[in-house]
């Protein structure tokens, strides 16, 4: 076999083969001309690793060859299959007669895995064509067995789990807890790569002279940071009453609240950054907290006037604002407290933004005093604002004491700087010592620590600084491939304690061990699984489980893709930035619930309750229950809301911003709710077009391609969800006619939604409900999804064809628990698949 090896395998075995850390030649060089150098680097990895993985690969290569088809297998497709399945007009686009044995490429390997799926469930051959019995069972068992033992005779070798980076979000926490520093660093890398759903999954990662370059910078602007906690000063609480937060010049025409009647005062407008508060804007990066004491002007008869809370600089030339959070100013005044990460020079823009309200209309992009009177307009009145500097990540001492120990440290004002004068050259070494250890996350010995130390060393014997020796050192360990990577060690074929707690931390917290689970691996403790549960429990415990929630549901249900469009403000008028976020939260706080409560997998589809704000039910069509804040409400029966199919945000992620697409949505149910991979359409099969010829509407449309046998065998799977979501339009509301800008003034023009369809099996639904009801029931299904997607999340593999056994173990030890969600995670934690390589 040749195997291809990209530098991300390379990086890993350099760390392996105990060659010297490759950025350590780049630690004394200027981030501006590494560039060349990187671009050699890379080319130098391959140079150094390649023979010793060749030699690798020589040794397993008698298990890991390409294998032949084998004969019960060719037998049975020359007989049954060819007929159809020859040549380029092939049925579905699927050629038997040329498609090799050859298991290493993976294009190959998926169409054996759907000839035994397909020959399996007896959808293959057809019946004009049908296998006897006898021969059937021998396609299917020959086939497994080919399979299986090809993958995993090629983890003997490489590991189920290839070499993988810490996605950007681990790089960030990373960093964060390490150095005591709050910066969201993730933000100066390239955009990470998703995979199956996830950041962090090895199959798509890569690595590339810029993306070295860019882990640089990253490493300095964090370094930078820690120094700035120690050097710096501290920014004082900035207080803003009425005549503070409006305009300085009260007769200017801006953008900026006006003083009224002794508040600050934004009417309702569409106008761009109007809101903008200039004395707001922040002196450095960070975390603020934000209390803001707010009433409503003329507000509605039935409801708030609610509002946003943004962030940005605010002005045309850099249009993007960040979230921060949204309130419903009542009257009385109220008081709301957000927390936010801010930019250096943002400002903060607060605003109605219920676009449900009659908007302002201004001449010229500027609102003068007194120019909203008349109009009949709602708005909020600021009463107060105060905006506090905090630090999540730890107080100064805990700063310092990330950074230098227990060293005696000493800041000198004029200028402003950092010294070690007392510290001795063991000390610095000792501290070291320690650094590395928990960038590496695990214990470091004498020869891992060697090249760092030496270069210590080197700086100290050149008269470099002791503070800037040090950094220097901390430079190069954050740019060894040992913390760059998951580098898992293996004992008796299980992980080590501390690749075991690596892996349960990220997989939980998306950061590394905290000190409890490092003591734990130290002791050995991990290797009893009644320890790993118990460190899981922890972990999830209070906060922790709402940043797994957000961490894990964000990617596996598409949430961080909200943004991507927006619906037509003509179509969806309602719809809007509270509306979004709003339903963000319904989705979140229901998975939590979920979780918090080891609810049965059924309830992942109907759990008779959702989360909701006066916003998003009045939005819904829905009583306002929750009387203002997002709140539990429950559900009855017949309510279409409640459980993931039923959100906005869901219905949102899966649709285009001005229609909606039952392939889409029917692919999207499979693949996240389903946990059935839909494969891409045959080459040979044109997609959908719009056809002013006959076909009206998407039924029509897609009845051509259903008719085909081409299709049929994914459609039969995909169009039951997606046509059963029809009733929900591209913004999340509930609709009865198809509604188009063209036919949007003429109802009678509209057509009707039909949401019936027949499932799979051939069981037959009239509307949503019904499906719902259908889906919730399939609970094995639901918790072996939930499970595969929990796998290939924690472990940066996706399920593959031979883990299929230890995936259905996971799902019949939660059967007889009516498969809770917490007792499938906690048997995936213990489970081969998450504790070996």
């Amino acid at each position: 076999m040749t195997p291809v090896i990209g530098p991300q395998f390379a990086l890993v075995e350099l760390s392996r083969l105990r060659i010297p850390p490759f950025m350590f030649y780049l630690t004394n060089r200027s981030v501006g001309s590494v560039s060349k150098l990187c671009r050699r680097i890379v080319l130098l990895l391959a140079v150094l690793v390649w023979p010793n993985v060749v030699r690798g690969v020589s040794a397993s290569s008698d298990s890991a060859k390409p294998r032949p088809v084998p004969a019960p297998v060719s037998s049975a497709i020359t007989e049954s299959c060819i007929f159809c399945h020859e040549g380029p007009d092939a049925e579905g686009g699927f050629d038997l007669a040329s498609l090799s044995g050859d298991l290493t490429n993976p294009a190959v390997m998926k169409r054996w895995m759907r000839v035994h799926d397909r020959t399996k469930s007896g959808e293959m051959p057809p019946p004009d064509m049908e296998l006897d019995p006898e021969a059937r069972a021998a396609v299917v068992k020959n086939t497994d067995r080919w399979i299986r033992t090809f993958e995993r005779q090629v983890d003997s070798f490489y590991g189920r789990v290839r070499g993988r980076q810490l996605s950007h979000i681990q790089l960030e926490r990373t960093l964060q807890d390490l150095l005591c520093i709050d910066r969201k660093l993730s933000r100066m890398l390239p955009a990470d790569t998703r995979t199956h759903g996830f950041y962090g999954i090895a199959e798509g990662q890569s690595v590339s002279h810029y993306q070295i370059q860019s882990h640089l910078r990253l490493v300095d602007a964090a370094l930078d940071a820690a120094a700035d906690r120690l050097i710096g000063g501290r920014p004082k609480t900035l207080e803003l009453d009425a005549k503070g937060i409006a305009r300085k010049n009260p007769k200017s025409r801006n953008r900026e609240p006006e003083l009224r009647k002794g508040y600050a005062l934004v009417w309702a407008s569409q106008m761009a950054y109007y809101g903008r508060i200039s004395p707001t804007r922040a002196p450095e990066t960070g975390w603020y907290r934000i209390t803001v004491k707010a009433s409503a002007e003329n507000k509605p008869k039935d409801h708030g006037v609610w509002c946003s809370v943004r962030s940005g600089l605010c002005v045309s030339s850099a249009p993007q604002l960040h979230w921060i959070g949204s309130f419903e100013a009542q009257n009385p005044a109220k008081q709301w407290t957000f927390e936010a990460y801010i930019e250096k020079d943002h400002v903060l823009e607060i605003r109605p933004a219920d676009r449900t309200l009659k908007q302002g209309r201004f001449q010229g992009g500027q609102v003068g005093a007194g120019e909203g009177d008349g109009q009949n307009l709602s708005g909020v009145n600021l009463h107060s604002l105060r905006i506090e500097r905090i630090y999540p990540e730890g107080d100064d001492d805990a700063a310092r004491k990330a950074l230098f120990g227990d060293l005696d440290i000493k800041l000198d004002h004029k200028p402003t700087r950092v010294r070690l004068p007392a510290a001795k050259s063991g000390q610095l070494i000792n501290q070291l010592r320690v650094f590395a250890s928990r960038a590496f996350r695990r214990p470091v010995s004498e020869d891992d620590l060697r090249p760092y130390v030496e270069m210590l060393r080197r700086d100290l014997r050149s008269d470099v600084p002791k503070v800037e020796a040090l950094r220097n050192a901390y430079r190069t360990v954050l740019c060894s491939p040992r913390f760059l990577y998951h580098i898992e060690g293996q004992s008796n074929g299980r992980l080590d304690d501390h690749s075991i707690a690596n892996r349960l931390s990220y997989f939980l917290t998306g950061g590394p061990p905290d000190e409890e689970l490092r003591l734990a691996a130290d002791e050995g403790l991990l290797i009893d699984d009644r320890e790993i549960l118990s460190q899981a429990n922890r972990l999830l415990d209070g906060e922790g489980l709402d940043r797994f929630v957000d961490d894990f549901a964000d990617q596996w249900l598409d949430l961080i893709d909200i943004d991507f469009t927006d619906p037509d403000n003509r179509l969806f008028p309602a719809f809007d930035t509270i509306v979004q976020n709003a339903m963000l939260e319904e989705t979140r706080q229901t998975v939590r619930k979920l979780m918090a409560d080891n609810a049965p997998a059924r309830k992942l589809i109907d759990p008779r309750f959702t989360y909701l704000n006066s916003r998003l039910a009045r939005f819904y069509g829905m009583p306002d229950k929750a009387k203002g804040e997002m709140a539990l409400v429950k559900l009855d029966a017949g309510n279409v809301r409640g459980g993931l199919l039923g959100q906005g945000a869901i219905q949102k992620v899966t649709a285009n911003g001005t229609d909606t697409s039952p392939v889409l949505r029917g692919v999207w149910i499979s693949e996240k709710i389903f946990g059935y991979e839909i494969p891409p359409p045959p080459e040979n099969v044109p997609a959908i077009e719009p056809d002013i010829r006959g076909a009206k509407t998407i039924r029509e449309q897609l009845s051509k391609h259903t008719s085909s046998e081409q299709c049929a065998a994914c459609h039969k799977v995909i169009d039951p969800s997606g046509y059963a979501l029809e009733n929900f339009d591209p913004s999340g509301s509930w609709r009865d006619r198809y509604v188009t800008a063209r036919n949007r003034r003429s109802p009678k023009k509209q057509p009707p939604v039909d949401a019936s369809f027949k499932m799979p099996n051939g069981k037959p639904f009239d509307d949503y409900l019904e499906f719902r009801s259908m889906v919730a029931k399939d609970q094995s299904r639901l918790a072996r999804a939930f499970a595969g997607h929990l796998l290939t999340y924690a472990t940066g593999a996706s399920v593959r064809y031979s883990d299929r056994d230890d995936l259905d173990r996971i799902v019949e030890q939660t059967k007889a628990g009516q498969y809770r969600l917490r007792d499938i995670l906690d048997s995936v934690v213990t489970s081969p698949l998450f504790v070996t390589k």
